[in-house]
């Protein structure tokens, strides 16, 4: 199978929110910091909450940090491949893409039990009265889908619907929602006969009051997913970006005001603080790219 939607680069419209001030000369860029964030919520939420985060960073970091929460997945990678962000936070899809196309470098993600990076799911749902009883009877029915080059949001409910036969772009009636909300909300208001609906929505929607358990029926759930990484651009000057790498790994999320941790509770971590990670750790999702026959450069 290949990606039937080739999604288009977004420009970089969005507003730069400034973190904190220093001295330009510890920082690279004039002593400005771009923060890249892909819309895995909408950006009324995410604003506030990643504008604390940037002033965090900036403190820690010494320079100033802006917020860029992207309007698309590509949006952002496009940012950082004309080095135009120095470090954004990615889905493991758009990591692996960010990667190979422009020089990102995963050195930190959000930490679950023991320390350890957390990990997430994606499942396949559907309504209550939707007529759809098994993974089968999604056949020929509309699906919800976020955005392209979301991992959770496209990739492994295409990989569970090939699994089980069903072609996941001529066999369903694809939707690309744009985000997870939004492939959320068509669900919720049957707009859809069925989705993709990930583990971090489900929390985000508890958070708001939004989610009634007994509203879906779960069809397909995957295995573990390796949650976001916060990646540096690899071109950075070494000290730097050892540096910023140093600072990314070692985020304490509880000192971010409480409206703040209660959104990144529900989001990213439970345990509102940061660990190292790898590229290696990225591999799976490389595996399931070459499972699924995606040409990234395509993307």
């Amino acid at each position: 199978m290949k990606l039937s939607k080739v999604f288009t680069a977004a420009a970089l419209a969005a507003g730069f929110v400034c973190g904190a001030a220093h001295a330009a000369g510890t920082c690279p860029n004039d002593g400005v910091v771009r923060f890249g964030v892909e819309p895995y919520e909408s950006a009324q939420r995410m604003l506030p909450v990643y504008t604390d985060l940037a002033k965090m960073i900036g403190d820690k970091l010494g320079c100033t940090v802006q917020i860029y929460v992207a309007t698309s997945y590509n949006a952002e990678i496009e940012a950082m491949r004309n080095n135009k962000l120095e470090f954004g936070q990615f889905g493991p899809l758009g990591y692996v893409l960010a990667h190979q196309v422009a020089h990102a470098e995963a050195v930190a993600t959000f930490a679950g039990a023991e320390g350890k990076p957390a990990t997430y799911y994606a499942s396949i749902v559907t309504w209550p009265g939707s007529g759809i009883k098994t993974l089968a009877d999604i056949n020929g029915h509309s699906f919800a889908y976020a955005d392209p080059a979301s991992t959770s949001g496209h990739l492994f409910p295409a990989y569970g619907l090939s699994k089980n036969g069903i072609d996941p772009d001529k066999g369903v009636k694809a939707i690309y929602a744009g985000s997870h909300t939004a492939s959320f909300e068509a669900l919720r208001n049957h707009k859809v006969d069925a989705g993709e609906l990930n583990s971090e929505e489900i929390a985000s929607a508890k958070l708001h009051n939004e989610y009634d358990p007994a509203a879906y029926v779960t069809l397909w759930k995957s295995e573990p997913i390796p949650l976001d990484p916060l990646a540096v651009r690899s071109d950075l000057p070494e000290d730097f970006k050892a540096r910023l790498a140093s600072v990314l790994n070692s985020l304490d999320l509880r000192q971010l005001p409480e409206a703040d941790q209660k959104f990144m509770a529900a989001n990213e971590t439970p345990e509102l603080k940061t660990v190292p990670q790898t590229d290696a750790a990225y591999n799976q999702i490389r595996d399931l790219v070459s499972t699924l026959h995606i040409d990234l450069a395509k993307l």
